[in-house]
């Protein structure tokens, strides 16, 4: 089993390669300059989920040892680059206002299904209470708009056309 195994959960402590808490931080040779950058992969995944400069040695030839105050920091900033990508995903795909009806404020929420063999979406109005009062497949380009959403609870929530 080389040292680079994912499958592997074992705490590794290297000088350019570490392995602890599901993240892997690896020192790689930086293509852009004579520099160093560091990667650090979530377990699981196969894209880093950040990668960044590195610090030169002493030496000012070969990279930094990794340790852990700097694996820590790194883990805590790959982190948050994931949680802000999750955030921004749930963002595009996820989108709810609220209109005034006769029956009272309605949230209407528009729910994008990516599919690459069926994209659509999931259009929901539910009331002040929480109960759902409607819930229709639409394209996954449906524009969700104060005036769409009117519109389809005007209809009596029938099928957008």
């Amino acid at each position: 089993m080389n040292a680079l195994d994912e499958t592997d959960d074992k705490p590794l402590h290297e000088p350019t390669l570490w392995r602890d808490n599901g993240w892997t931080a690896r020192v790689i040779k930086n293509n852009d300059d004579d520099g160093w950058a560091v990667e650090m992969i979530k377990a699981g995944e196969a894209e880093p989920a950040l990668v960044g400069p590195w610090t030169m040695g002493r030496d000012k030839k070969n990279p930094k040892p990794l340790d852990t105050a700097a694996f820590n920091t790194l883990v805590k900033t790959a982190a948050e680059v994931l949680r802000r990508h999750e955030q921004q995903l749930h963002a595009q795909l996820h989108k709810s206002l609220f209109v005034m009806a006769p029956a009272g404020r309605i949230e209407v929420t528009l729910d994008i299904v990516p599919d690459d063999d069926d994209a659509h979406a999931l259009l929901a109005a539910t009331d002040a209470d929480g109960a759902e009062l409607a819930r229709v497949r639409v394209p996954a380009n449906f524009k969700l708009t104060a005036s769409s959403a009117s519109a389809w609870i005007d209809s009596g929530f029938a099928q957008p056309g």
